[in-house]
């Protein structure tokens, strides 16, 4: 896993939200071992309270468990991956239609360009 961290926002969010989607996408797999706090703090190179802080936040949301004296594990829960997944979605697409409305392209041409998109073997990335 590669960090990439800004300055907009504690670090503990910004690792929060990256297991998230490493979960969310299925690389992280359900029922899948977490590295250990010590080991995200050095891949991270951040403080091992920071991670510490993250994941607890991801067992306090369901995303993942402890398991007393194992360690932690992606939630074996596949309703919870895919409500979580659903919620970044709506997220990104409720920010790409707003961007898009402000920038005064209107709801009929999204739809025509998405349409367009569908028809192509691959899409253009950044």
């Amino acid at each position: 896993m590669e960090y990439r961290f800004d300055n907009e926002k504690p670090i503990y969010i910004q690792l929060v939200e990256y297991i998230k989607k490493e979960i969310i996408s299925g690389r992280l797999k359900s029922g899948e071992k977490i590295p250990s706090v010590r080991e995200l703090a050095v891949q991270a190179k951040v403080n091992p309270n920071t991670v510490q802080k993250a994941l607890a936040e991801l067992e306090r949301c369901g995303l993942i468990f402890t398991e007393r004296t194992n360690g932690k594990f992606v939630t074996q829960n596949t309703d919870t991956i895919k409500n979580f997944r659903n919620e970044l979605i709506g997220e990104r697409v409720n920010s790409f239609l707003h961007d898009m409305i402000h920038m005064g392209v209107g709801k009929e041409e999204i739809a025509e360009y998405l349409k367009e998109l569908k028809g192509r073997d691959h899409f253009e990335t950044a």
